[in-house]
């Protein structure tokens, strides 16, 4: 059965976060590797890394982390871009050191007159960071909602920012099924007329990473709100099609909805793991 599980907090270390998923029903998690509101550079404890890889080894667990919510490929200044650079590369260090497939990393939002200035500023800071990257796990980059710009949205925006890179080998996808609803890439419907799309751009070829998030607007709305699985406007029937897609059930597969009344994701993790047994 697929890897399935949540969003889970570090606040006890990498390891306890590991062990928090477990205790959840998760075989997969998600995490921030540092302050998820800063881009500075974290020392972290290598043991305590390890020790988080060794137990997710043994519980054949899969864990992704998620880059801080400041972090903007799009950047234009050069002092932010140095510091984003630097943080993508330690969020690396972090992930592989706990034996993550990757980090998560939004496409990123560029509000200028010249659209294609920020493409080429996306390509820039990714080769910048990835030209200083020689470890196994990868950027992942997530598609976008378009509730801050309109870009990262499609499948080709996904595909052709990574083949014009230097090093796309280390580049991989996270997509988010609330920011396809929002986009207006995906209508809801269990036919997903976007699938085609996606397997001829290679997109789903080098999936990396799912949020299954159901979403509080409907499709269109490029509103980035996240609702309790089968209970938002994708609902139970279509997200049941989306777990159907073989490429989705080979990799973790995490939820960023909110916690149930008992404060955990166990509920949703039980129903995601009866959805895949299906």
């Amino acid at each position: 059965m697929a890897a399935a599980g949540s969003h889970v907090s570090i606040g006890g270390g990498y390891l306890q976060a590991a062990k928090s998923a477990l205790a959840q029903g998760g075989r997969a998690f998600q995490y921030f590797p540092k302050n998820p509101r800063s881009l500075l550079v974290k020392r972290f404890d290598p043991a305590d890394a390890a020790h988080c890889a060794r137990f997710c080894h043994e519980h054949q667990m899969a864990s992704i982390a998620h880059s801080p919510y400041p972090t903007n490929l799009a950047v234009e200044d050069a002092a932010r871009l140095q510091a984003t650079v630097a943080s993508l590369l330690n969020d690396l260090h972090i992930a592989e050191a706990c034996g993550s497939v990757g980090t998560v990393v939004h496409f990123g939002i560029y509000k200028g007159s010249d659209p294609l200035q920020g493409y080429k500023n996306i390509i820039h800071c990714l080769n910048e960071t990835l030209a200083q990257w020689e470890g196994r796990a990868k950027l992942l980059i997530e598609n976008q909602s378009g509730e801050h710009a309109r870009m990262g949205m499609t499948f080709e925006e996904l595909a052709q920012i990574r083949a014009l890179t230097r090093y796309p080998e280390r580049i991989g996808y996270c997509l988010d099924t609330c920011h396809l609803l929002a986009s207006g890439v995906w209508d809801g419907q269990p036919d997903m007329n976007w699938l085609d799309r996606a397997r001829t751009t290679g997109v789903l070829e080098h999936l990396g990473a799912v949020h299954l998030n159901d979403s509080l607007y409907p499709s269109g709305s490029y509103r980035d709100r996240h609702a309790v699985i089968g209970e938002g406007h994708i609902g139970t029937e279509a997200l049941i099609a989306f777990l159907a897609i073989p490429e989705v059930r080979s990799v973790p597969i995490v939820l960023e909805t909110p916690k149930g009344k008992d404060g955990t994701h166990k509920a949703q993790i039980d129903l995601l793991n009866e959805w895949l047994s299906d």
